[in-house]
């Protein structure tokens, strides 16, 4: 089993007004060294699979459906599950 862990961000062009409000909270509560900050997302995934196989499947469903390709961005990590 792999644990496929993805990150999406939206595009530095993309305004993002969640992000504005987290700096605007946290200078206001005495983070004023905060300059910016940009909100995303984390989509943790675990699937069977070649490592080559994963990859190139990862990539058609961020592109399918894990994100908005007009304002996001993504990369991945693949790694093991540890066993318990």
């Amino acid at each position: 089993m792999t644990k496929v862990t993805i990150y999406v961000t939206l595009r530095e062009s993309v305004v993002d007004p969640q992000g504005i409000a987290t700096t605007e909270a946290l200078q206001k509560i005495g983070y004023e060294e905060v300059k910016s900050v940009r909100v995303g997302k984390l989509i943790e995934l675990q699937l069977d699979g070649s490592e080559e196989t994963i990859e190139a499947r990862v990539n058609e469903m961020c592109k399918d459906l894990l994100i908005n390709k007009v304002i996001e961005d993504y990369r991945f990590e693949i790694g093991e599950v540890a066993s318990k």
